[in-house]
Formats: structure tokens, C-alpha cells, sequence
């Protein structure tokens, strides 16, 4: 019986290690993505939240009558404010935050500074 080589999966015929790394690098991209990706998610909810407090110290407008729907979609619209603030990085803190958990994950202690 004989086996040929295009039968195998490539990481059985590669011993370079080649295909290894590749994997290893693709899985560190991924890490990467899903850490950004994180990042800017907190950076969001943050700023939700830091609008949500300040619309309740500014009073009611009288002008349109307020009600649930205008409650409702005026959360809506701080939600999309908010994250429209975290993917433009106008704050800075999902960048930060980014950097903090690339520096652990490297290994280091504290994220170089820009």
C-alpha cells in the first residue's frame, strides 16, 4: 500500500515547521482582533453610560412632550453616539486598554508609551 504525499494534511508533510508558524501567527492575529475588538466594546459601554447619567441631570424638554417613545429612542440614540465615539477613538481609552492587554499577553508589565 502506498501513501502519497498529497493524501496527507500539510502539517503531516511540511517538517520545516513552516506550516506551524503560520498556524501560530494566524491564531495571534486573531487574538489581537478579538482584543480590539473587546477594547472598543468596553470604550462603548463606557460612554453609554457616561451619557445615560448625563441625560438624567439635564431636565425634561417640554417641547416635544417627552414620553416612552422619546425615552426609548433617545437611549438608541446615546447607544449609537456611543459607539460611534469608540470605533472614531476619540477618547483614547479602548487604545489604551488595547495596549495594556497586548503587553500582558507578551508578557510585559507596562505598555510602552506613545
Amino acid at each position: 500500500m502506498e501513501i502519497k504525499a498529497t493524501a496527507l494534511p500539510v502539517a503531516l508533510v511540511d517538517s520545516t515547521g513552516t506550516q506551524s508558524l503560520k498556524l501560530g501567527q494566524q491564531s495571534a492575529e486573531k487574538n489581537n482582533m478579538a482584543i480590539r475588538k473587546a477594547a472598543r466594546e468596553f470604550e462603548s459601554l463606557f460612554v453609554g453610560m457616561m451619557l445615560k447619567s448625563m441625560r438624567e441631570t439635564v431636565g425634561k424638554d417640554k417641547l416635544t412632550g417627552g414620553g416612552h417613545g422619546e425615552e426609548a429612542y433617545q437611549s438608541l440614540l446615546d447607544q449609537e453616539y456611543a459607539k460611534a465615539a469608540a470605533e472614531n477613538g476619540s477618547l483614547g481609552l479602548a487604545r489604551t486598554i488595547e495596549k495594556q492587554l497586548l503587553a500582558e499577553g507578551a508578557g510585559k508589565k507596562k505598555p510602552d508609551k506613545d
